[in-house]
């Protein structure tokens, strides 16, 4: 029977048969999408793609979703605002202020309820990210370390190749599109002589009674050199700290990544003279030496260079040797290392080609603004890692930034490969302004992804209808049409959110007096953030957009309006804000927006070659807005007609003929408009 058994598998069905087993197991699985990484931005693009019903997978080197809070910020007090009231119920307008939230359909996953704290603690964020993959029924596969990533070059493929993922195990998956949200995941060293001596940030103990009485000295000029320091400055003897580099406040250079007011108690201490202070050197040039009680003495590397190799630590010149002023002179119990971090390029093999090798490019990899690697169609950067695209200009880096980038990468991909174009609305013309206003006082992602992400309007044919996309890619305006599947070929708005070019930065002094601006005709003048609406008779070129004008976020526009900054962040105002927005689009196209009675339409008709635009879609249509006791009451308390009745005014009863008596029901027409002293108020 065995023997049986063995003939028949060796007949030419066995042999098939045997051939699909051997290929099967060794076959690699396909996702159309491979995610690296379950931090916030893997998780948000993975409810992207799930919604969509994509095949993808999220690779999670830890059991659990956040590794990198589960260690991160070290002393655990996060420095994202979770501002859980605004006064105001409109969910969109709320994500302004709510900077740890991902974008999702269920109410439930809003941080607010998971951190009642201003500043959550970093467990929250754990606990919230792992809530988030669950009940959205995420893909990952937690425990799986991916250790190289590679091309295979393959002509069927979506991008003329495929991602060859392997992780530690051995097992290799195959991917056409490859969205990398590692994160930046090293610690940046300096090397220098004594560097072996230093303590990193990411391994410095963070009990307070370990630093008692001790001098110390951080290399550092950025929040984890902050929060470090401000965990220890009660304890300590005094904390120097050291960077070559002069401090960024981020109320002064509005960008979120620099020094937060929460962790800066140690610029208190130095500006009082409570022997705590800051000091600015290349680390580079500089040298430690451990003397024989296990002190540690800072001098030049030169000195070093100049000494004998054989002389003692306690023998080598020292800089207060020949100054004896010197600041920093006197010798440190420890020394630590709160540079940052930069991302892991080592599983990435040198075909993808994302780094150029300039030091920028060491920190972050080499992409375009679209988040795509220069260097590999259809490699994605993610989240912090893509923060190279908005460096110390938005808040790209950051997850009340990079949720919404996240989605844009989305809508690029679905457009790519699915033939869904980027989503937008249609309405009449009359519409543009109001839809304007609407997102500016509400959208989230114009808010923080400032100068980055805008909104784009596709005006129709004869400008009687509009498309509206949201928050685009500036920088790949040139490109739209080719992303996003629709057309500009009759003029476009771009609408931005902009601080004044030369109010930010750390040499600014942003508390002048007179820094605000009120006036309408100074908007162009305002400092803080503020919606600016860019007009194009043409989609701008890739030329242009490259070499638009210095410190401009676009190609020069046929036409700009800056919409006068606001200290509510509100602009809602009549005359002030809309009324300057309506006259600036109404000159672009040249039309009249305004709305119309019925009765001003007839008129038109009468008067005028061409109707505006309410006339046109909606009196002729028979849709004009008729005259109703309520509208005539409104009128009158609005000051824009005369009330009759109140100032006795009748009609003479010998004009009331019968023939001349109007049917029951039918109300007066409007009366004129009153004259008023504000001519705008009028025109409104």
């Amino acid at each position: 029977m065995g023997v049986l058994a063995t003939a028949t598998l060796w007949t030419l069905p066995g042999l098939l048969l045997t051939l699909a087993l051997h290929l099967a197991l060794c076959s690699r699985p396909h996702r159309d999408y491979c995610v690296l990484g379950a931090g916030p931005a893997g998780l948000q693009m993975a409810s992207f793609l799930q919604r969509a019903g994509r095949d993808y997978t999220v690779f999670e080197r830890a059991p659990a979703p956040g590794s990198f809070f589960t260690r991160y910020p070290r002393h655990r007090k996060l420095i994202s605002i979770n501002k859980r009231y605004t006064g105001k119920a409109n969910a969109e307008f709320n994500l302004r202020h709510d900077w740890n939230s991902l974008l999702s359909h269920d109410p439930r996953l809003l941080f607010r309820h998971y951190s009642t704290a201003y500043f959550p603690d970093a467990g929250d964020m754990v606990r919230y990210l792992s809530d988030f993959a669950n009940r959205l029924g995420l893909h990952v596969r937690y425990d799986t370390t991916i250790v190289h990533v590679t091309l295979e070059k393959d002509s069927q493929a979506w991008n003329g190749h495929y991602f060859v993922l392997t992780d530690q195990k051995g097992q290799a998956y195959q991917c056409s599109v490859l969205l990398v949200a590692t994160g930046l995941s090293v610690p940046n060293q300096v090397d220098f002589p004594g560097s072996e001596h230093v303590e990193g940030y990411e391994s410095v103990s963070v009990d307070p009674k370990d630093f008692v009485g001790q001098n110390v000295l951080i290399l550092g000029r950025g929040n984890s050199a902050f929060e470090t320091a401000e965990n220890i400055l009660g304890v300590t003897n005094f904390v120097h700290m050291l960077s070559r580099s002069r401090v960024r406040l981020s109320w002064a250079t509005h960008y979120v990544g620099d020094v937060r007011a929460i962790n800066n108690g140690l610029l208190d201490t130095y500006q009082l003279k409570s022997l705590d202070g800051l000091l600015e050197s290349d680390l580079t040039d500089l040298a430690i030496v451990k003397d024989h009680k296990g002190k540690f003495h800072i001098t030049l590397k030169f000195f070093l260079e100049e000494a004998n190799a054989s002389q003692s630590a306690d023998s080598i010149t020292l800089p207060q040797d020949d100054n004896d002023n010197f600041a920093m002179r006197v010798a440190y119990d420890r020394v630590i290392r709160c540079l940052g971090w930069k991302f892991d390029f080592s599983i990435f093999n040198y075909s993808l080609r994302l780094s150029s090798g300039n030091e920028f490019n060491k920190k972050y990899p080499l992409i375009r603004a679209s988040y795509e690697s220069k260097g590999s169609r259809g490699l994605f950067i993610l989240g912090t890692a893509s923060h190279s695209v908005d460096y110390r200009k938005s808040a790209g880096g950051f997850i009340h930034g990079f949720r919404y980038t996240v989605r844009a990468v989305h809508r690029l991909l679905e457009h790519r490969h699915h033939g869904v174009a980027w989503p937008s609305t249609e309405h009449p013309i009359t519409q543009l302004t109001s839809s304007i206003v609407r997102r500016v006082n509400e959208a989230s992602g114009l808010y923080q992804m400032f100068s980055v992400l805008a909104d784009v309007i596709l005006l129709k044919e004869n400008a009687m209808a509009f498309e509206y996309l949201e928050e685009f890619p500036m920088q790949m305006l040139a490109q739209l049409e080719t992303l996003t599947g629709r057309k500009a070929r009759h003029g476009l708005f771009v609408i931005n959110m902009e601080y004044g070019k030369n109010f930010s930065g750390p040499d600014k002094d942003v508390f002048f007096y007179d820094r605000s601006v009120g006036h309408t005709e100074d908007a162009w003048q305002s400092n803080f953030l503020h919606p600016v609406l860019y007009y194009y008779r043409h989609l701008p070129t890739e030329q242009e957009v490259r070499f638009r004008p210095a410190h401009w976020p676009l190609p020069r526009p046929a036409a700009i309006h800056h919409i006068v900054e606001d200290f509510l962040t509100d602009w809602t105002a009549p005359v002030g804000h809309i009324l300057p927005l309506r006259r600036f689009l109404e000159n672009c196209l040249n039309t009249d927006l305004r709305s119309f009675y019925a009765e001003s339409c007839f008129l038109f008709t009468l008067t005028r070659q061409k109707l505006p635009p309410f006339c046109q879609q909606g009196y002729l249509k028979m849709q004009g807005l008729v005259s109703t006791e309520r509208l005539r009451h409104h009128g009158v308390e609005s000051r824009l007609l005369r009330d009759y009745a109140a100032m006795g005014q009748h009609l003479d009863d010998s004009s009331l003929q019968p023939g001349n008596r109007k049917p029951v029901g039918h109300h007066l027409a409007p009366g004129p408009l009153i004259q008023s002293l504000d001519r705008d108020k009028e025109e409104l």
